[in-house]
């Protein structure tokens, strides 16, 4: 057996010319990569639309902001937020309340969403003034207006809930 000190150098040869193999691997499958895209001689429209689509994929990836249906340019985390509520509130409205337990599962994650929703945006200077956030904004304070009115374990009324659901149908057309 040998010792530390004979195994040492040994070690770093090994590691060494196996790491320098992989990269020249690495080197030539890039290469090989790349020759039947240019098999032609040709520089075609399809390759610079691909690499421009690829730029705009990446940047569209790292890029803190979205366009939306409406063609604003507002950040992708309070449109996530704010989809989300849309469709938790959605779907809690819409609940059939003689089904207590999914009734207030779907109550639980609508008010959980807006919770977050709230927390994170409600004063924005970026978002206040945006149609999706005021009709947003209106439709939870329509549902806890009715609420503090009638009590937590109200029915919502059928003007109640179609004042909601337009709300959100409107806030979602901006998003």
């Amino acid at each position: 057996m040998l010792s530390f000190e004979e195994q040492s150098p040994r070690r770093r040869l090994i590691i060494g010319g196996s790491s320098a193999s992989v990269l020249a691997f690495l080197n030539l499958n890039s290469e090989l990569m790349l020759l039947p895209a240019n098999a032609d001689g040709k520089n075609s429209n399809a390759t610079e639309e691909e690499d421009e689509g690829l730029g705009v994929a990446l940047k569209s990836l790292f890029d803190p902001n979205e366009k939306t249906k409406s063609g604003k340019v507002l950040p992708k985390a309070y449109l996530k937020s704010a989809r989300e509520v849309v469709k938790t509130l959605r779907e809690s409205v819409n609940e059939d309340t003689k089904n207590n337990a999914k009734f207030r599962r779907t109550a639980d994650a609508a008010k959980e969403s807006i919770r977050e929703y709230l927390s994170s945006w409600s004063g924005q200077k970026t978002v206040v003034n945006e149609e999706s956030y005021v009709m947003i904004e209106k439709a939870i304070r329509s549902l806890a207006s009715f609420y503090s009115k009638a009590g937590p374990s109200a029915s919502l009324p059928e003007e109640v809930r179609s004042e909601i659901l337009s709300d959100l149908n409107t806030a979602e057309d901006f998003l």
